[in-house]
């Protein structure tokens, strides 16, 4: 994987970031009046990483000696608005016309052993403030009042390097705070950066200890990962490591030992190997990429195959409803990862389907069957077909170009009938007022009967037209009275 790409500003940092400053003067403008009132100001952390990169960059994360009263009335002096995002993490953030920024006291934060909440602490020097960051590429400060560059750890030596290490003990630094191992892991996927021996070594030793952060927040970085340009090495990083057994443990669970006559595929490569052929399609998706529905099912779509395993008389080995533990175990972990119930029902739909096409053999499907593809799909068919498009991972070229074919012409017969029958829109002919009123009944279980009877019979020989739906409907209700 190729790293992030150096920049002409490694060899002048502070020319790279007084020209990014040019477009934004009023955050100048805002370091005079801390300066005027005897404090210093200086963009820190990724801002500076990414100006010296050359990447863009929308955040303005800036630190200061004041303490946050005080940069609170400095902002509402200068901003448009203000408001407390983290006034126990001393910092204050603000607006100003399209500007937005945040205001951060020098400060210390460390976990005690059982605390999901770090304690702050306030600092006194800009370079304790540094050595309290993550990684030293993320220990670099710009003085704004001065225009000085400061890098007291070497974050910019591992910049050209293309390298990740800590300012303090890689030990220390992962006790301040254990979600600094995951953001190890984001940045191997978004910058393609190595992890020095000494962070990859402190990783594994302190893993568990990414037990005590909060569900969201390692949420959240595993989101950042995956949506990476190249998810499957920081993936990797946290499987390696320890820690994708505390946070994902269904990912290195899939390194399913092989059978001697190696008669199945590793699931856990097979998996990675689908997310990267999703990630390649995603400009099927109407709104292209990156799509964090799409990644998540594809790496979570083999879950159920571990549970599922079985070994035949033979040597065989099956894998039967794989697709449907998988969906229910998928949902749990998301669940505790505390995602929101939408991707939730996306990513579980989508592992619980991924499998269907398979019974499609060389396009002996039905048109009714089709339609029932189409209508357990809903709103995730574009997913879907990305979805089965990329599990196909063998490496007989025959057999992947047969696949594709045939998955081109479901495609095609998906749109055929969509254009006549506008699928996405399948209801029964008759909604359940006609029902009631036709049968002379009033609300209940029956209706819904009806209902589901009128459904099969559209996905089974598509649009009936009001007069025979009429007519199967009351075939249906005398044949259930004689019954």
């Amino acid at each position: 994987m190729a790293t992030a790409s150096p920049s002409p500003a490694l060899h002048d940092p502070g020319a790279a970031l007084a020209d990014r400053l040019d477009a934004a003067p009023e955050v100048l403008e805002l370091a005079r009046r801390f300066g005027d009132a005897g404090h210093t100001l200086a963009l820190v952390g990724g801002p500076v990483r990414d100006a010296v990169l050359g990447r863009p960059t929308h955040d303005w994360d800036v630190t200061t000696s004041a303490r946050p009263d005080d940069s609170e009335r400095i902002l509402d002096a200068w901003a448009d608005a203000t408001w407390d995002v983290g006034r126990d993490y001393g910092t204050i953030a603000a607006r100003k016309g399209d500007l937005q920024i945040e205001v951060t006291t020098y400060r210390s934060e460390e976990y005690d052993a059982s605390s999901r909440k770090p304690q702050v602490s306030y600092g006194d020097s800009l370079e304790g403030d540094l050595s309290r960051r993550d990684f030293t590429v993320n220990a670099m400060a710009y003085l704004l009042d001065s225009a000085t560059f400061v890098d007291p750890f070497g974050g910019l030596a591992d910049l050209d390097a293309g390298l990740l290490r800590t300012p303090v003990s890689p030990t220390q630094s992962f006790d301040d705070d254990p979600l600094r191992m995951m953001r190890a892991a984001r940045f191997v996927a978004q910058l393609g950066f190595t992890p020095v021996e000494e962070v990859v070594a402190a990783m594994t030793a302190m893993a568990e200890r990414i037990t005590i952060v909060s569900a969201e927040r390692v949420r959240d970085e595993l989101d950042k990962t995956l949506l990476a340009d190249h998810p499957r090495a920081g993936l990797t990083l946290l499987v390696d490591t320890g820690i994708a057994a505390y946070v994902l443990p269904e990912l290195p669970a899939l390194r399913l030992e092989r059978d001697e006559h190696h008669r199945h595929k590793d699931v856990y490569d097979h998996s990675l190997t689908v997310l990267e052929q999703a990630i390649a399609l995603e400009d099927r998706l109407p709104d292209g990429g990156p799509d964090l529905v799409i990644r998540l099912a594809a790496l979570l779509h083999d879950i159920g195959k571990p549970k599922t395993r079985r070994f035949a008389d033979d040597g065989t080995v099956t894998f039967h409803h794989h697709d449907v533990v998988g969906a229910k175990l998928a949902r749990k972990r998301l669940r505790a990862l505390r995602y929101s119930n939408d991707v939730v029902d996306e990513v579980t739909k989508l592992v619980e389907l991924h499998l269907r096409f398979h019974g499609y053999g060389t396009g002996e499907w039905t048109d009714s069957a089709v339609r029932r593809y189409v209508r357990d799909a809903g709103d995730q068919l574009a997913r879907l077909h990305v979805l089965t498009r990329a599990d196909s991972t063998t490496r007989n070229r025959r057999k992947a170009e047969r696949l594709q074919r045939t998955y081109d012409d479901l495609e095609r017969r998906i749109a055929v009938l969509a254009e006549a029958e506008e699928l996405e829109k399948i209801r029964p002919d008759l909604d359940g007022n006609a029902i009631m009123s036709i049968l002379g009944i009033g609300p209940g279980k029956v209706v819904g009967e009806a209902y589901r009877f009128l459904m099969d019979l559209r996905l089974d020989r598509g649009p009936l037209g009001e007069d025979a739906a009429r007519e199967a409907l009351l075939a249906w209700w005398a044949a259930r009275d004689d019954g």
